[in-house]
C-alpha cells in the first residue's frame, strides 16, 4: 500500500472519529450517595462473625467478667482454618469479637491484664488478633473487629470520663497493630440493672475513621452501616439505603425504621443482618447449626433485599470451626452457586421502551446482562413508561427473579414487576412484583416458563437505572410465602428454647 493510500485512510479515520456524534452525558446522581468504603462492603454481600472468647469454654453467652482467663484454652486455634472456610465460602470479610460484654481481650492489650496474655494458652504469649490478621491478609480478605462498649470486668465501667479513656485506649491498640481494618462492629448491647454508663460515641467515631480511613462503622444508628432491628438475619421486603441518622440512637431505634430505612432519608447507611448458624452466638456443645436451605432462604432475605448478609461461625473449644458448621457452609455454597452460576436471561434479546440519547451502546438493555455498576441501562428523560423486554428464542422455565441498581448513582427504584405473555392469549400476565431493589434484589415465585417478559419499574425517585437483570431457577427452596414464614417462626421458637436452656 503506498503512503499517499495510507494517508488517504488515514485522513478518512480522523473524519470520522471528528464527525462521530458526542456521548450523552450519564444522568446526574441522586442523593444520598455511599462513600467508597460503604460501595465496597455493599458489593461484598456477606462477612462472617466470629464469637470467640472465655464464653466459649464456659457454655455461656453473656461472661461475667469474673472467670478466671486460665479457662481460655484453645489447644488446636487455627485462624488460618476460619480464614479459609469463610473465604471458600463465599464471604468477603470475617469480624472477630476482640472484646465481649466479659471484658476478656483476645490480644494482650496493654490497659488491662484480663487477655490471652493472663491465660495458658501458647503460655500467655498469645494473639488471636494478631493470627488471624495475619491470615486474613495472606488470603486477600478483609478482617472486622467487635470492640464491646459495655464492659462487666472493668473497674471504670459506669466512670464516664475513665472509661472512654479506657476504651479508646484500647480502640488505638486495636486500630493501630494490626494493618487495615475494614469494618468496626459497635452495638449498645448491655443487661438491664447494670451501671448507667455514657459512650462518647462522636468521639470514637472521629477517631476510628482517622485511624482507620478505609473502614465502615456499624451500630444501630450508622454512621455508616445500620442493624437490620433483629437477629434473624430477615430484612423488610422494602429496604431502603437511605436514612435519617437524626432518627436512631444507638441501643434504642425503632426495629421497623431499621428494617425498611428511609426513602426520603437524607444520610446512606446501608443496613447489615446478622444471624448465627447456631442457636447461640458462642459455640455450644449441645447445639447444632442451621440447614443449608434455612441459610439460603436468609439470603434471599439479606443479600436479596439491599443488605449484607453477616453469618456468625462461632470457633469451638479447640479453637477451630466445627466440622458440622463446614459441612452446612460447603452445602450453602453449593446450593448458591447452582441456582446463580447460570443466568438463563444472557439467552434472550434485550430491548427497552426507551434509552437515555438513543445511544444503545452507552445505555441500551443489552448492559443489564453485564455484571459489574460501570454499564446500566438508562431510559430516555421524561418518559411514562420505564420497560425492559426479553425475548427468548425458545422457551425458559425459572423461578427467580434478580434485579440490580448501579447504586453509585443513587437508590431510585421503588416500586417495579415482572410479567410474562402469555403464549395462547398473547396477554400479559403478572409474575411477580416488588418494592426497592438497591444493590441487589432477589424474588422468588412458583415456576414460570415464558419467551417474552417484561421488567416494568412503575415508581422511583429519579428515572431508574438498572445495573443487571437475572432469571435462575432455584430448585432447593420453598417458593411459598406462606410455608417459608411458619418454618421460620417454627425454627426461631425452637432456637430460642434451646438457646435459653444453655443459660
Amino acid at each position: 500500500m503506498s503512503l499517499i493510500t495510507l494517508l488517504f485512510f488515514s485522513t478518512i479515520s480522523l473524519f470520522k472519529i471528528s464527525n462521530s456524534s458526542p456521548l450523552k452525558p450519564h444522568p446526574l446522581p441522586i442523593l444520598p450517595l455511599p462513600t467508597s468504603q460503604q460501595l465496597q462492603w455493599q458489593l461484598g454481600s456477606m462477612a462472617m462473625f466470629l464469637h470467640f472468647g472465655p464464653n466459649t469454654f464456659t457454655n455461656s453467652e453473656w461472661g461475667t467478667g469474673k472467670v478466671n482467663p486460665s479457662v481460655f484454652n484453645p489447644t488446636h486455634l487455627n485462624a488460618t482454618q476460619w480464614v479459609k472456610i469463610a473465604k471458600d465460602s463465599g464471604f468477603t470479610r470475617v469480624i472477630l469479637t476482640a472484646k465481649h460484654h466479659d471484658g476478656f481481650c483476645l490480644w494482650p492489650s496493654e490497659f488491662t491484664d484480663y487477655s490471652v496474655k493472663s491465660s495458658h494458652w501458647r503460655n500467655g504469649t498469645g494473639d488471636v488478633l494478631a493470627e488471624l490478621a495475619a491470615a486474613t491478609a495472606e488470603a486477600g480478605i478483609g478482617l472486622g473487629l467487635y470492640l464491646s462498649p459495655w464492659d462487666r470486668h472493668d473497674l471504670s465501667y459506669g466512670k464516664t470520663l475513665e472509661y472512654n479513656e479506657f476504651y479508646l485506649s484500647q480502640m488505638t491498640e486495636l486500630l493501630t497493630k494490626y494493618g487495615e481494618i475494614k469494618e468496626v462492629w459497635l452495638d449498645g448491647a448491655k443487661g438491664e440493672g447494670e451501671k448507667d454508663m455514657e459512650y462518647f460515641f462522636d468521639t470514637w467515631f472521629s477517631l476510628i475513621h482517622q485511624l482507620q480511613p478505609g473502614a465502615v462503622i456499624f451500630s444501630d444508628a450508622g454512621p455508616d452501616v445500620r442493624w437490620i432491628g433483629d437477629e434473624a438475619g430477615l430484612a423488610g421486603s422494602t429496604c431502603w439505603s437511605l436514612f435519617n441518622r437524626t432518627n436512631a440512637k444507638i441501643g434504642d431505634t425503632d426495629p421497623l425504621y431499621s428494617q425498611g430505612g428511609d426513602r426520603f432519608g437524607q444520610d446512606w447507611v446501608p443496613a447489615e443482618c446478622d444471624v448465627s448458624i447456631r442457636p447461640g452466638w458462642f459455640w455450644h456443645a449441645l447445639e447444632s447449626p442451621k440447614p443449608a436451605v434455612q441459610l439460603l432462604d436468609i439470603y434471599y432475605n439479606s443479600v436479596g433485599r439491599n443488605c449484607l448478609f453477616l453469618l456468625n461461625v462461632p470457633p469451638n473449644s479447640s479453637g477451630l470451626i466445627s466440622e458440622q458448621d463446614i459441612k452446612v457452609l460447603e452445602k450453602f455454597r453449593q446450593m448458591k452457586n447452582s441456582i446463580f452460576a447460570n443466568n438463563l436471561a444472557r439467552k434472550a434479546v434485550v430491548s427497552s421502551s426507551s434509552i437515555r440519547g438513543g445511544q444503545s451502546l452507552q445505555f441500551g438493555g443489552k448492559n443489564v446482562l453485564e455484571e459489574g455498576l460501570d454499564k446500566y441501562w438508562a431510559p430516555e428523560e421524561n418518559q411514562k413508561e420505564w420497560e425492559l423486554y426479553l425475548e427468548f428464542q425458545d422457551s425458559v422455565s425459572f423461578n427467580v427473579l434478580e434485579v440490580r441498581e448501579p447504586i453509585q448513582m443513587g437508590q431510585r427504584v421503588a416500586s417495579f414487576y415482572l410479567e410474562s405473555r402469555n403464549i395462547g392469549s398473547g396477554k400479559w400476565e403478572r409474575v411477580v412484583s416488588g418494592t426497592t431493589v438497591g444493590n441487589k434484589r432477589l424474588l422468588r415465585f412458583p415456576k414460570v416458563k415464558s419467551r417474552s417478559l417484561k421488567l416494568v419499574v412503575d415508581k422511583a425517585r429519579a428515572n431508574p437505572l438498572i445495573s443487571y437483570l437475572g432469571i435462575y431457577m432455584d430448585k432447593f427452596s420453598v417458593s411459598s410465602k406462606n410455608t417459608t414464614k411458619i418454618t421460620i417462626t417454627r425454627t426461631l421458637q425452637e432456637e430460642q428454647q434451646q438457646h435459653d436452656s444453655t443459660k
